[in-house]
């Protein structure tokens, strides 16, 4: 057992063995028939029930950040937690189980039967499109920090799905890209991330990618079977990504769940295949039983007691949220300005696009809808005593494309409730029903749309803040009208040029309209939204908005210059959106869009009293970063946001983070980017040196050095690290435990951790420079002082070569803050 992840926070292993016999015997029981239905999906969301075993149906849902349930719908609210990279940016299992708790009790309050995460793929490349949703660069900090949120997931009753496994570290053409990796890096990297949420924290189901792993789509692929189920004994449903299964030759793999359904590669293509004998019945009895099993342990089959009957204390959503914002946040420089005095202020300029208009999450399947977020605007305003003037300036435009209507804005003229009407009609233009919503971006995947329903219509009330003119529009894909206070704009067909579904979903083709208002004036908004005769996936997103049009970028500037000049402090929050990270596509670089880089500069010029906040997923460049006093990166942090942001900046809370991944100077820097396939295939070239340890390998080669390392963060106070004691030596397959001395030198409580390396420099196989072998956290009072208490896996002293090898001999360990600190270091002898 990992002792980062207590037994009593180990998710409950499967049934007895009498209960496991009549799992068997009642998937015996079935026909080949029903048998070969239970295994593609009922519909996009959801199994099939079979009422005459007592089976109902599982039902699963992203996603990693949230619990959105089987819709999309605003009015079905969701907690929104901070994005997976700042999830592990906090460097806790504890916290990573508390934040799978809360997604496990979302789950339940949703009726949902299974979480679609997390995901663990590694940060391979700054550029991968899903970074913000994955951990870490790390095998290690991902493995561990995976089973805690498993283990917090199912500890409320409901599965936990690792995914996407195995090797899917980009987008560009994630249908079909073959990610080609050596043996050993797959061993000690990519496997090794999945592998604790496997063997400790026992997950009940695993998600197979889309890609393809060294020429074999993972549907198909020998690794769901070795080391999944062999070697690490998961006995749990593989379940694919939707539309991941590509014919019926993944029968004949570990792939026990086809998603979505009704319609797939299986079904009748299947039972013919088992009929004729190219799929045996054995395999099709070993993926019933354990869909079975899986309904079993989350409660879906009357007859067996669920793996959990006594749920723990049940947590607040929101308060975990902001928890895991603060705990997450990672302070990244600070000359003495941090933390704010309330108590001496008496003026704030707030600058930013995203300081008003905060990205909490990233784009694509991971999205939720929360009932409220909290902007870095809202934070402050609410944070600071009422004799402080708060002044905003946008400074420099973001978000680009149409953004949705503030909810406070629409008002719905049928209903005469807040809101938008949405209004379902047939074919002969007859209301077939209706319904009242609160937002004006519409989402309908699998659910939702009545039948017969032939186009939807959208009414609403839009109410300006500001006078002048205003660029409003709809986005969707097909053929849609749109009617700006009785009068049509656009009546036509808008084409989606990208086959990018995270692209549809968030930036989606449109037509924007000029329209000069008075301030506080009402324009009626009307839509209507042609429904596609035949849909292979039942998927449709229309969204009604503003764009933002600048026309004089400079002058947004000089605006927040002079914001600034006039206060105490200036907080600058720069950051991206879900048009730049998200599900669908992968990065064309890691520049901050828009002017944004200038409008710091400028500030700083103005008042050298500046914090900049980061308010994105994954890295971007800061080519200012030792201009200012300081910069604090606050990644996409949930519904919360802006309160964790208030408290850290005016010294309430502690920043609490580390980096879980390396911060580049320059795009050219960086050693491992590329992640558009070459004839169809990624390389992974670089082997064992991804992350920080490329950037080491780079730097012993007289490269360049990052702008900021791996597990690097600052807080408030000071610590110092007295003399690590740890054996002398160990015998192979053996773990080692490290004891570090700790005490908090400063003036006030603040969290250290502390990290644990391996080096070997003369060794006879290829090595990192260094690789991280555990790390622990620990909380401290001003002079209080603990005994940090370090665990090292035997496996972090042994590489892969056709299984795992020890070479004996010196070992260092290297203990300090972070990947390229100054160590104390200590020799162990493997014998």
């Amino acid at each position: 057992m990992n002792p980062t992840l207590p037994a009593a926070v180990t998710a409950p292993q499967a049934g007895t063995q009498d209960a496991e016999a009549r799992i068997q015997e009642l998937a015996r029981s079935l026909s080949l028939e029903q048998q070969v239905q239970l295994l593609t999906g009922a519909d996009v969301w959801s199994t099939h029930a079979i009422p005459e075993i007592g089976l109902s149906r599982v039902v699963m849902s992203d996603g990693p950040a949230g619990v959105r349930g089987e819709d999309f719908d605003e009015r079905h609210d969701s907690v929104s937690l901070p994005s997976s990279s700042a999830l592990s940016a906090t460097w806790s299992v504890e916290t990573a189980h508390r934040y799978g708790q809360v997604l496990g009790q979302e789950a339940r309050r949703k009726g949902v039967h299974a979480v679609l995460g997390p995901t663990i793929n590694l940060h391979r490349s700054p550029l991968g499109g899903r970074h913000f949703e994955c951990m870490s660069e790390d095998p290690r900090l991902t493995a561990t920090m995976a089973a805690g949120y498993v283990a917090g997931v199912q500890s409320m009753g409901v599965g936990a799905t690792p995914k996407h496994y195995l090797a899917n570290e980009a987008e560009t053409e994630r249908f079909t890209a073959d990610s080609v990796v050596d043996e050993r890096p797959l061993r000690e990297l990519y496997l090794a991330a999945f592998e604790d949420a496997i063997t400790e924290a026992r997950a009940w189901l695993v998600m197979s990618s889309y890609n393809s792993i060294n020429g074999t789509t993972a549907s198909e692929n020998t690794l769901l079977e070795t080391p999944l189920s062999t070697e690490w004994g998961f006995d749990g449903v593989v379940v694919s990504d939707w539309t991941g299964v590509r014919s019926v030759d993944a029968a004949n793999a570990h792939q026990d769940l086809e998603m979505p359904g009704p319609v797939g590669h299986w079904g009748p293509k299947l039972l013919a295949a088992v009929n004729d004998g190219r799929v045996s019945r054995e395999a099709i009895l070993e993926k019933v039983t354990r869909i079975l099993r899986l309904a079993a342990r989350v409660g879906s089959l009357e007859g067996f007691e669920p793996a959990v009957t006594q749920l723990p204390a049940e947590l607040n959503g929101a308060a975990v949220a902001r928890e895991v914002a603060v705990r997450g946040a990672v302070l990244v420089r600070n000359q003495g300005l941090l933390p704010l005095d309330a108590k001496t202020l008496s003026s704030i300029a707030v600058i930013g696009h995203n300081a008003d208009e905060a990205r909490t999450q990233g784009g694509g399947s991971a999205t939720v809808m929360p009932k409220y977020t909290v902007s870095p605007l809202d934070g402050l305003r609410k944070a600071l005593p009422d004799d402080v003037t708060v002044t905003y300036a946008r400074g420099a435009k973001v978000a680009e494309g149409i953004q949705a209507f503030p909810r406070t804005s629409l008002h719905n003229p049928v209903s005469d409730v807040p809101g938008i009407r949405v209004t379902f009609l047939a074919e002969d233009g007859t209301e077939i029903s209706g319904e009242d919503r609160l937002a004006s971006h519409l989402i309908w995947f699998g659910v939702g749309i009545p039948d017969g329903a032939a186009s939807i219509r959208m009414e609403a009330d839009w109410t300006a803040e500001t006078a002048g003119v205003h660029h409003l529009g709809v986005g969707t894909v097909g053929s849609i009208r749109f009617v700006l206070d009785g009068s049509e704009v656009f009546n036509g067909e808008l084409e989606d040029d990208t086959e990018v579904l995270g692209a549809a979903l968030f930036d989606p083709p449109k037509t924007v309209h000029s329209f000069e208002t008075a301030a506080g004036q009402a324009v009626r908004i009307e839509a209507e939204y042609q429904l596609p005769k035949e849909q292979a996936i039942p998927f449709t997103a229309i969204l009604l908005g503003e764009e933002t049009v600048v026309p004089d970028p400079q002058a947004e500037i000089d605006a927040a210059v002079e914001a600034a000049r006039a206060s105490d402090v200036a907080v600058v929050v720069v950051g991206t959106n879900a048009a730049i990270e998200s599900e669908g596509f992968d990065r064309k670089d890691l520049d901050l869009p828009g002017y944004q880089n200038q409008l710091v500069e400028a500030v700083v010029a103005a008042n050298p009293r500046t914090v900049v906040v980061v308010n994105s997923g994954s890295p971007v460049l800061m080519p200012w970063l030792a201009k200012v006093d300081a910069v604090l990166l606050g990644w996409f942090g949930g519904q919360e946001f802006g309160s964790a942001i208030a408290d850290i900046l005016l010294g309430i809370e502690e920043p609490g983070g580390r980096l879980p991944t390396t911060w580049p100077a320059a795009l050219e820097d960086v050693p491992v980017l590329n992640t558009t396939p070459v004839e169809g295939k990624v390389v992974y070239a670089e082997g064992i040196h991804i992350g920080y340890r490329a950037w080491l390998k780079q730097e012993a080669e007289g490269g360049a050095a990052p702008a900021l390392p791996f597990g690097y963060g600052l807080g408030y106070t000071t610590f110092e690290l007295g003399t690590a004691h740890a054996p002398q030596a160990v015998t192979a397959g053996n773990d080692v435990v490290v004891h570090v001395p700790v005490k908090n030198t400063g003036t006030r409580t603040g969290r250290e951790v502390v990290q644990v390396y391996l080096d070997r420099a003369d060794s006879a196989v290829e090595r990192p420079v260094r690789w991280l072998a555990g790390y622990a956290g620990t909380h401290l009072a001003a002079n209080g002082t603990e005994s940090v208490e370090i665990h090292i896996p035997a496996k972090a002293f042994a590489h892969y070569d056709g299984g795992w090898q020890f070479e004996q001999g010196t070992f260092r360990l290297l203990v300090g803050r972070h990947a390229a600190d100054h160590f104390q270091s200590l020799d162990i002898e493997l014998r």
